[in-house]
């Protein structure tokens, strides 16, 4: 039997749910390994830092609390996969620019955070 790796998924912000539209992009953070290259060769690895993150598109509706979305600092954003899974995103913050669009009142959404976990 086939499971589902992909498609409907929900999101929810301070435990309120927005409507979320089309595709969203999570990342844990963690360490980002990246390769040193010199003149003669590869040298091995660096490591860095890289931020925790979701985002995605909204519908803006009468009762979206678009001030609330961007001035988020310290929020909970919870992204539940199509599959049953769902990435909690604590100590959270809006990095985004909260533009809204009229033709489909559609707000890009970033929300970055110090903790993420994949349950």
């Amino acid at each position: 039997m086939a499971k589902r790796v992909g498609g409907l998924l929900s999101v929810s912000f301070n435990g309120v749910r927005v409507d979320a539209k089309g595709s969203f992009t999570w990342n844990l953070g963690g360490e980002k390994r990246e390769a040193v290259v010199g003149a003669d060769g590869v040298h091995g690895p660096k490591i860095s830092h890289q931020v925790a993150f979701i985002e995605g598109a909204i519908t803006v509706r009468e009762d979206t609390d678009v001030e609330a979305i961007k001035n988020a600092i310290d929020a909970v954003v919870v992204l539940e996969l199509a599959q049953g899974r769902a990435v909690s995103l604590t100590d959270a913050w809006f990095a985004g620019d909260g533009n809204v669009t009229t033709e489909e009142g559609e707000m890009q959404v970033r929300f970055e955070g110090t903790n993420a976990s994949l349950d």
